[in-house]
């Protein structure tokens, strides 16, 4: 054997391990497409948990009085106390016609 064929053999076997490092299963790409993921994943994690904190917020405002009940009622519902008088302002569609 000559000195050409075991250079070509160490040649063939480096581009095979390189192939493996970069493309292969558990390679560099498969490791940034998991880095990815995994940062997409602590992302949702923590608008989630931004949101269980306003749910329990809203749920201990509840348990405590009867202010949140009467603000949501008020705005989710359009709900209104006895003696008050609801008041209603429309505005006019502006006119998208064009000239008079």
């Amino acid at each position: 054997m000559g000195l050409k064929s075991i250079l070509t053999i160490l040649i063939v076997l480096f581009v095979l391990l390189q192939y493996r490092l970069w493309l292969g299963t558990g390679g560099l790409v498969r490791l940034w497409q998991i880095n990815q993921a995994v940062e997409q994943q602590l992302q949702e994690n923590n608008r989630l948990e931004e949101r269980n904190l306003a749910l329990e917020a809203e749920v201990i405002d509840l348990k405590r009085g009867l202010e949140a009940v009467e603000e949501r009622a008020r705005s989710e519902l359009g709900m209104i106390k006895k003696g008050e008088t609801f008041v209603q302002i429309v505005t006019p569609a502006s006119n998208s016609g064009g000239g008079e």
